[in-house]
């Protein structure tokens, strides 16, 4: 009688072929490859396995020599020769899955599984993701080890590194921090008989036949299995995986998870998620929460789930805890490495909420330090020019306007002037207000009562066609002064009859040499008080010597040097106000800007028409291309805006550029159609908007290019294709673009098949035009990750922090500000560790964003 000892060697070699197998042959199923494993153990398998020609002749191939489809066959063929010896696949207890007799042999003519016994359910631990390898007693773990590259990973090779560069993973930290969009809910285990259609539920069953088929009238391969435990049998089918019927031979005992359906009056279970029940090995796929990653091209679910699992076992123990233990005592907060290896791989949904909780207070809490050392250093730093007595020169200003300000926008003014007439520290002011509000009507009042001292002042904007407009409302503003004179570039005019004239100049990176050397000497000779400009104006050829207040409009498209580059223009530091036409409500506002005091337009000027917003049905297509030519037929314009520039594998999303050509040439032959996408050059996007903007074009195709820096009074219609795919803000935004004429004005949203949240957001956009409302709508609808601000804010985006956490919010903005108060340099032995991980953090702030 064979011992297990006799049987080992044959044991593992079944195990290394079952892994080649999953990992698609190649040679990594043992460490230094398959052709080390049989050196040493050649002749016991010799000895064990069938006396024939066809086992002497497969074991003296080289594996690694072979190419992937021979090994298929040869690790199909040793398998066989294993089945046909007296091998049994269950050798650690000799019986079956309930404890019976073992299952025939494939290679013998199936017979009708006895009914399993009652009493003996196979249930087997399910190992979580808890470190295996605890640091030890008296140590510290050894951050550094965290920065070596993601090929130091077990079944990590170039080829699976350039598939998790594309996905920003590129260090073991990057990996261990790279964390799951959601989970699916496999927690729940189920007997066979219990099943019920529709529920997602985990079963443990044992392989009852397996083969591969053909399904469909159009014969789509596929692997078909029936599987039983005490209770029943289930038929389970994966599509386009064939290959699988190799792994799932009868006897073998098996995990599945997945949602139940009934097919032929059986219940059936359609491409499940599986593991093979192995001895002690972990259940990585099945009966817990399924951790969903974000994945790109080529690099699969299982794929990566077995990397990070790895990853946490060998890695997350050195994670170090960086926060002090007081705070960890205080708040009850979960271990860094336990939260981290429970954010993939939780025993619940409540425990990975838990160690999200902990993830997210991490994040906001560098945050708020990070925001509170700002504010701290602009106020210590700052030493700004006092504004005041400019009250004459506000009013005949506001005296000049055609209209009266709102009271929002007074409020906004008077709390801007009052800053400025501190001067110490100067203004770090966010003004923000929905597109329309009326924002620029109050910077250029600030810029006015700067400028009427003998100071500069400057408004930056991201792109020309934005700084064009601006120059053009100053213009227009300017008109309505004494003596007004306009010149190319150049405007000015008196506040009073007999004051000296303040004048604004325009300066882009179009603007001709002779024109902008001549602005920019007058500039640096303190003799033009307002430029408008583009980037040109941070370059190292512009000088602004008296500059008092630096106007930075669509703030979140620069980046926080190249605001700070703007205030070294000057010998003192400028007051700053940051304008953004993006409404943020204030708990969010207080987290991202933190640094900044900040002035709100809650209230829309009178005789805005709201813009009647529709979501569109594909069925309604056609019809809607209709209504928008009727406008362009009335004299009117429109905006279709598209997420890509060109097709993607990733998406179903249309492209642009494809579209472009469709709509051009097939739906609107007769019209005039344009084409605007980022990657145009900057002289050709802006002429393309300039065209629109002058009426050369009826129809402004482009992506969400345009979400800022054009105005159009004429368009009407803002069709936007694959909404569904953009965010509440961002929709807003684009409806922005339109109704700022005269003319009634329309949205259309067209989405083909929107998720449940994405029809949430489609409703919400229908029944509110208030920005701010919808920015409400948005706190409570959107999940954890790219919080407006933060990486423009130069630090980066948060991935585990939801818009909806106002209590860690409030709980992390406590403790940044106790530890400061206590520590402001954290310096002290206890802060160390917080003070080099809020290094790190802060390591993407010298990225400029474009």
């Amino acid at each position: 009688m064979q011992t297990r000892q006799d049987t080992q060697p044959l044991h593992s070699f079944r195990k290394i072929l079952q892994l080649e197998q999953a990992r698609n042959f190649d040679d990594k199923a043992v460490i230094n490859g398959l052709d080390q494993f049989l050196a040493r153990w050649k002749p016991q398998l010799r000895a064990h396995l069938s006396k024939t020609a066809d086992a002497d002749k497969l074991l003296s191939r080289p594996y690694s020599q072979m190419p992937p489809n021979r090994r298929a066959k040869w690790v199909e063929t040793c398998l066989a020769l294993l089945d046909s010896s007296s091998l049994h696949p269950s050798p650690s207890t000799g019986e079956g899955l309930d404890g019976g007799a073992p299952p025939p042999s494939t290679n013998s003519k199936p017979e009708p599984a006895p009914p399993p016994p009652a009493n003996r359910p196979f249930v087997p631990k399910i190992p979580f993701a808890e470190p295996l390898v605890p640091a030890k007693a008296g140590t510290h773990p050894d951050p550094e080890s965290l920065n070596q590259p993601v090929t130091h990973l077990k079944g990590v090779d170039s080829k699976t590194a350039e598939k998790l560069a594309r996905l920003h993973v590129h260090t073991i930290r990057d990996l261990l921090y790279h964390f799951p969009r959601y989970h699916k809910p496999y927690s729940r285990r189920v007997k066979i008989a219990n099943l019920q259609p529709g529920e997602d539920a985990t079963v443990f069953a044992i392989v009852r036949e397996a083969s591969r088929s053909m399904l469909g009238h159009k014969g789509q391969p596929a692997t078909r299995a029936i599987v039983r435990d005490q209770t029943g049998s289930l038929n389970v089918v994966w599509f386009n995986q064939p290959y699988l019927a190799r792994q799932f031979r009868r006897g073998r005992k098996i995990s599945l998870s997945g949602k139940v359906g009934i097919y032929g009056g059986a219940p059936v279970m359609e491409n499940p998620e599986y593991d093979l029940v192995n001895n002690d090995a972990p259940l990585v796929n099945t009966a817990r929460p399924l951790p969903v990653h974000p994945l790109t091209r080529d690099l699969y679910p299982r794929t990566f789930r077995r990397i990070i699992w790895h990853a946490l076992q060998r890695w997350s123990p050195t994670i170090p805890d960086f926060l002090p233990q007081d705070t960890l005592n205080r708040l009850q907060l979960m271990p860094l490495p336990q939260a981290v290896a429970r954010a993939h791989f939780p025993e619940s949904l409540d425990s990975y909420e838990k160690a999200r909780s902990r993830l997210a207070f991490d994040e906001l809490l560098l945050l708020q330090i990070s925001v509170l050392q700002r504010r701290r250093q602009w106020k210590d730093a700052a030493r700004g020019t006092p504004i005041d007595d400019v009250a004459p020169a506000v009013h005949a200003f506001l005296d000049s306007l055609p209209f009266t300000l709102t009271g929002a926008q007074q409020r906004c003014l008077d709390e801007t002037l009052a800053d400025m007439a501190e001067g110490v520290p100067s203004m770090n002011r966010l003004l923000q207000g929905e597109v329309g509000s009326g924002k620029t009507v109050v910077a250029i009042a600030a810029l006015l009562a700067v400028a009427s001292m003998g100071f500069q002042g400057t408004i930056m904007v991201p792109t020309e066609v934005l700084a064009e407009q601006h120059f053009k409302t100053a213009c227009q503003l300017m008109g309505r002064l004494h003596n007004p004179v306009q010149e190319d570039n150049l405007v000015s005019a008196s506040l009073h009859p007999d004051t000296p004239p303040i004048s604004v100049g325009l300066i882009t990176g179009s603007t001709r040499k002779r024109l902008r050397d001549r602005l920019q000497q007058r500039a640096a000779n303190g003799d033009l008080d307002i430029i408008i400009g583009t980037h040109t104006l941070i370059q190292n050829t512009m000088q602004i010597p008296n500059l008092a207040l630096s106007v930075v409009d669509e703030q979140h498209r620069f980046g926080v040097m190249q605001r700070a580059a703007l205030r070294d223009k000057s010998h003192a530091t400028p007051h700053v106000l940051i304008m953004s036409a993006t409404p943020i409500p204030r708990t969010l506002a207080l987290t991202l800007y933190g640094d900044l005091d900040i002035s709100t337009i809650d209230e829309m000027p009178p005789g805005r028409t709201p813009i009647v917003t529709r979501h569109v049905e594909p069925h309604n297509r056609n019809p809607a291309y209709d209504f928008l030519r009727g406008q362009v037929q009335k004299g009117r314009q429109a905006f279709i805006i598209f997420p890509l520039i060109e097709e993607s594998e990733m998406t179903e999303a249309k492209a642009a550029a494809q579209e472009y050509e469709r709509l051009n040439q097939q739906i609107f032959p007769d019209l005039r159609v344009g084409l605007l996408h980022g990657r145009l050059p900057s002289r050709q996007k802006d002429a393309v908007m300039t065209a629109f903007h002058n009426r050369e074009l009826d129809i402004l195709v482009s992506t969400p290019v345009v979400e800022v820096g054009i105005d159009v009074p004429n368009a009407s219609v803002m069709m936007v294709e694959s909404a569904d795919r953009f965010g509440l803000a961002q929709l807003h935004q684009f409806r922005g673009r339109v109704g700022r004429g005269p003319h009634k004005s329309f949205c259309l949203l067209l989405a083909e098949s929107p998720s449940e949240y994405a029809t949430q957001r489609l409703e919400a956009i229908e029944q509110h035009n208030d920005g701010f409302k919808l920015a409400e709508i948005d706190l409570q609808l959107r999940g954890p990750g790219d919080l407006f601000g933060t990486r423009q804010s130069g630090l980066p985006n948060l991935k585990m922090a939801r818009l909806v956490d106002k209590d860690i919010l409030i709980n992390a903005r406590n403790e940044a500000a106790r530890i400061l108060h206590r520590d402001p340099g954290l310096t002290h032995p206890d802060h160390q560790p917080l003070a080099h991980e809020l290094a790190r953090y802060q390591t993407p702030a010298t990225a400029e964003v474009a």
